[in-house]
């Protein structure tokens, strides 16, 4: 585990590059409309990350065994839970997209993720956007030295569940800092008290993913997207943090 536990040095510059990436995230979520092509937002997302002196980090990433993502930011829309490649498609009112990006900023890793609506949403799925978001605020609230990962699983977990929506366990939050994905795996669900505990200065991405109705998932033909059995719509939130002895630190915040 120790190699996952960082120095203060290299904090102090994940800490500058993800309130780099929080910014671009931002201003990429402020152009999702209804008319904007999905590789519009992809392009922006890239032209922002290397005008910040980084490196789109998940452009070009195998995962296990995949071909390479082919784009700077995942563009997931509805139904659509993770990794959706950025198309030709407009969005329309209705949609909501959730909008992935990592960069690699001075050499260290951060991820950060937001799901927003394209115009005006169903009332159902704007409780899923509300819940999915403060289920990431419970998870963090339970992150500190000492901590087990089932405290922050099960902390999401329960207030997912409370609002009557699907938990997915197919994929999970990460460490992060020196790759893209590192250990260890954090489950958005969970039992107090079980998994490992956490040490000051780990790095590591919480992101809970939510469903209306059933939360079963399967891999699209593309080899990335991951879409509702169901068809429901999805939504995903993340930060990347690090863990202080009394608390977390939220590093991709502007």
């Amino acid at each position: 585990m120790a190699r996952f536990v960082k120095t203060p040095e290299e904090i102090a510059l994940l800490r500058e590059g993800g309130r780099r990436l929080a910014g671009i995230l931002q201003r990429v979520a402020g152009a999702v409309a209804p008319g904007v092509r999905t590789r519009e937002l992809d392009a922006l997302a890239e032209q922002l990350i290397r005008k910040a002196g980084g490196k789109p980090s998940f452009k070009g990433y195998k995962g296990r065994g995949k071909i390479p993502y082919p784009a700077a930011l995942c563009t997931s829309v509805n139904d659509a839970l993770v990794h959706g490649i950025p198309t030709d498609y407009v969005l329309k009112d209705g949609d909501i997209i959730g909008l992935d990006i990592g960069m690699v900023w001075k050499g260290l890793y951060t991820d950060t993720a937001v799901t927003v609506p394209a115009g005006n949403i169903e009332k159902r799925t704007r409780e899923l956007l509300w819940a999915t978001r403060e289920s990431l605020d419970a998870g963090i609230a339970r992150v500190r030295e000492g901590a087990a990962l089932g405290d922050i699983g099960h902390a999401i977990q329960q207030y997912l569940e409370k609002h009557g929506f699907g938990v997915i366990r197919e994929l999970v939050g990460h460490g992060v800092g020196y790759a893209v994905h590192e250990e260890p795996e954090i489950p958005n669900w969970g039992t107090i008290g079980t998994g490992m505990r956490l040490k000051e200065g780990m790095i590591i991405a919480l992101e809970p993913m939510a469903s209306i109705g059933s939360p079963d998932i399967a891999l699209d033909a593309d080899g990335w997207t991951w879409k509702t059995k169901n068809g429901q719509n999805t939504a995903h939130f993340e930060h990347t943090l690090a863990v202080l002895k009394d608390g977390a630190e939220i590093l991709t915040f502007v």
